[in-house]
């Protein structure tokens, strides 16, 4: 399978996708320049974290207007999967990709520290190695991770499956409380998808958690859904 790691100006988590996907998950890897409009023929766009272009105006604010988004929404209208990470969840956000807006944390502080995350939907190209209910491991860092919607928006969500991840507590069960909650987001949401299950946005850093000396290999289980994915899309093909 052939990734594309989308990068802006300010990009700096493009690399670890590069190596999660690359030397650990064995994947053919390429970098897209954010004025490139040619995806090399990729299976899979991800947009990592970082601050693309130095996040001015908003985080994403400039991003969604680089040549290479529009071909990033062609690929993903033609059901090519797209995972925003970050700040890509931000970009997804401001093109009007997926549902919603990202806010300051509540707390008006950056954090970054480990989180919990309990999986909604396992039914999904991302999240296919997962189990429902399960509670992953992962990293956050960011300022502006406070995902906003309103109700309706919300609710429609919620009916379609279409909520990912939910910050919750480290037990078995993964309670979902304001404890739990690392920057104030609606209802606890961590990730999200969108109907056509082709476009999922998070914001902990999966590619940050793909290996054991890193602290933890949660992160696996996202990346290697994908793969998962692309494969029997493949086998279903032939």
């Amino acid at each position: 399978m052939k990734f594309g790691i989308v990068v802006f100006p300010g990009t700096w988590s493009d690399k670890d996708c590069l190596r999660v996907l690359g030397p650990v998950l064995g994947q053919e890897v390429v970098s897209i320049w954010h004025e490139e409009t040619d995806l090399q023929g990729c299976d899979c766009i991800i947009l990592p974290g970082g601050f693309s272009y130095g996040d001015y105006l908003r985080a994403g604010a400039i991003a969604r207007f680089a040549p290479v988004m529009g071909a990033v929404r062609a690929f993903a209208a033609r059901g090519g999967l797209v995972l925003g990470i970050c700040n890509g969840f931000q970009i997804l956000l401001e093109a009007g990709l997926l549902p919603g807006a990202m806010r300051r944390n509540a707390s008006l502080e950056f954090r970054c520290e480990w989180v919990h995350l309990r999986v909604e939907n396992a039914e999904t190209p991302f999240t296919r190695l997962c189990r429902p209910g399960q509670v992953l491991c992962v990293p956050i860092s960011h300022g502006e991770g406070n995902y906003f919607a309103d109700d309706a928006t919300l609710d429609a969500l919620e009916a379609s499956g279409g909520v990912l991840f939910r910050y919750c507590a480290p037990d078995a069960d993964g309670t979902i409380s304001a404890a739990a909650n690392p920057n104030g987001s609606r209802r606890n949401i961590a990730g999200i998808i969108n109907p056509t299950r082709t476009i999922a946005a998070m914001m902990p850093h999966p590619e940050r958690c793909g290996e054991a000396v890193l602290g933890g290999e949660d992160g696996l289980l996202i990346f290697g859904s994908i793969v998962a994915a692309l494969a029997a899309r493949g086998a279903m093909a032939r």
